[in-house]
């Protein structure tokens, strides 16, 4: 499963404001409300938080990955968010600049592993990051990122 279908500009958040875990992942995660692949977008945001109190998503390199395997979705999704300032996951005593929000059908356990483990390949590369990071628009984001996933 290619990382970069799952992700529309629509999903990408650039100018995360919160500071904190909780309110920047919900400022991610919001950018899937409406979407048509959520059938109750509550509980998927319950069963985010829920997961993320059970252990740290953050995978160090400033990098966080808050998941939830849900039967609140139709299909998969994924929502990006970039704070240039950096959030505090008080939770494991570490700021995260990159966020990626990941919603998965409990069906889909194969899919998800590859969309888990593609994101931690694609971002454990400096330059990748780097770039994301310096990324000027939604559109140079996505493409940067299906660009990095081309080299895999």
């Amino acid at each position: 499963m290619q990382i970069s279908s799952l992700l529309e500009t629509s999903h990408l958040k650039l100018d995360v404001k919160a500071e904190k875990r909780v309110d920047a992942i919900e400022e991610v995660a919001h950018q899937l409300k409406g979407n048509e692949l959520i059938l109750d977008y509550k509980k998927f945001w319950d069963e985010l938080m829920e997961r993320e109190k059970i252990e740290p998503t953050v995978l160090g390199h400033e990098i966080a990955l808050p998941h939830a395997r849900t039967d609140a979705l139709k299909d998969m999704v994924l929502a990006a968010g970039r704070s240039t300032g950096g959030v505090h996951f008080e939770n494991c005593n570490q700021t995260v600049k990159l966020i990626f929000v990941i919603g998965t059908p409990k069906r889909m356990v194969t899919e998800y592993l590859a969309v888990v483990g593609g994101l931690a390949r694609l971002l454990k590369n400096e330059e990748t990051r780097n770039s994301l990071m310096a990324a000027e628009s939604k559109e140079s984001f996505l493409e940067l990122l299906r660009s990095a996933e081309s080299k895999l």
